[in-house]
């Protein structure tokens, strides 16, 4: 609306359309807010799945040094029950 135009309304037209504008200034301050807690919410699902990574790679560093300890053990009884016969 050009200025010329506004200067043409009446009071509580002015009045009803800053009441509209404000209803849509607060809507969209609403959006923001609900769009925000969204995108800090995958930001803490992104750096947890970054965590859940290690994790499970860590883990499985484990069971594989794990793994390795048995079969070395199983290997020395093997040897043993061979020397012992």
């Amino acid at each position: 609306m050009k200025n010329k135009d506004l200067k043409r309304l009446k009071r509580t037209e002015l009045l009803e359309i800053m009441l509209a504008q404000s209803e849509e200034i607060d809507r969209l301050r609403e959006e923001l807010e609900r769009t925000r807690k969204m995108l800090k919410s995958r930001e803490v699902r992104i750096e947890n799945s970054g965590s859940i990574a290690e994790a499970a790679l860590e883990i499985y560093r484990v069971v594989e040094r794990t793994q390795k300890a048995a079969d070395l053990y199983l290997e020395n009884v093997k040897r043993k029950a061979e020397s012992e016969e």
